[in-house]
């Protein structure tokens, strides 16, 4: 396993799903996790709790990733906490899925306000106040490969961010920060399952070479790895984790 002992790791959306099983890891694996949440307070501090329950060390704080002010405010707090930010993880984002004659306006906003946005405000505080040699990891999806109908504005905030992953990857590299994306395909989470018929969740799961969805804890062992210094020499690259499904 990766030692990531005495790093500092902010995890956005971190309090359930992919987010939650991304935390859980990298406290196992010695990190210190800062928990960020935009509405479920509860939940976070449940997470916080069973983190610190287990041996870890873990804090809570509160943004909406979507709004500046408040992610500087989140940045402040959490290195006010622990001194520093070695890794940022933005796994935050949400998915709406209709045809692109059925999205409204607000659909299409709200996507890329918190998925494109979101990405984008976190990474710029991280451009001066990230700690010199430290990681990002930014979340994109397996979807952007293939053509899934009603999928188009959620795949066009994916692509948005891959860009933004490469770009800034040659802006902050000289203080020895590296930049990647990783790609989950479907996986067991609430943001994939809502609204899905059990036919529709087992033909996707056709897909991959091992006939299932992915579960959380898949992501997270990438995200493990992605994060610690055996990959540093990785950066600006997209990383499909995804069974094989594309």
């Amino acid at each position: 396993m990766s030692n990531l002992t005495e790093k500092v790791i902010l995890v956005t959306g971190a309090s359930r799903g992919i987010g939650a099983a991304i935390a859980h890891k990298l406290a196992a694996a010695g990190a210190k996790v800062i928990v960020n949440y935009a509405g479920s307070q509860d939940v976070a501090e449940q997470l916080v709790n069973e983190i610190k329950g287990q041996g870890g060390d873990a804090l809570a704080i509160q943004a909406d990733v979507s709004n500046s002010a408040q992610v500087k405010a989140m940045f402040d707090t959490a290195i006010a906490h622990y001194g520093r930010i070695d890794v940022l993880i933005n796994n935050a984002g949400i998915m709406i899925t209709k045809l692109l004659k059925d999205t409204t306006d607000e659909d299409f906003t709200r996507q890329f306000d918190i998925n494109v946005r979101g990405t984008f405000n976190t990474m710029r505080e991280a451009a001066t106040r990230l700690a010199d040699n430290g990681t990002i990891i930014n979340f994109s999806t397996s979807v952007n490969r293939i053509m899934l109908p009603a999928y188009g504005t959620y795949v066009a905030t994916k692509a948005a961010v891959e860009q933004l992953t490469r770009v800034f990857s040659k802006e902050v590299g000289s203080r020895g920060i590296n930049v990647n994306s990783i790609s989950p395909g479907p996986t067991n989470t609430e943001l994939f399952t809502n609204g899905k018929s059990q036919e529709v969740i087992d033909r996707l799961a056709s897909l991959s070479a091992f006939n299932r969805i992915g579960e959380p804890e898949d992501i997270a062992q990438v995200v493990l790895f992605l994060a610690s210094d055996e990959a540093k020499w990785i950066t600006a690259q997209n990383i499909g984790a995804n069974g094989g499904m594309a």
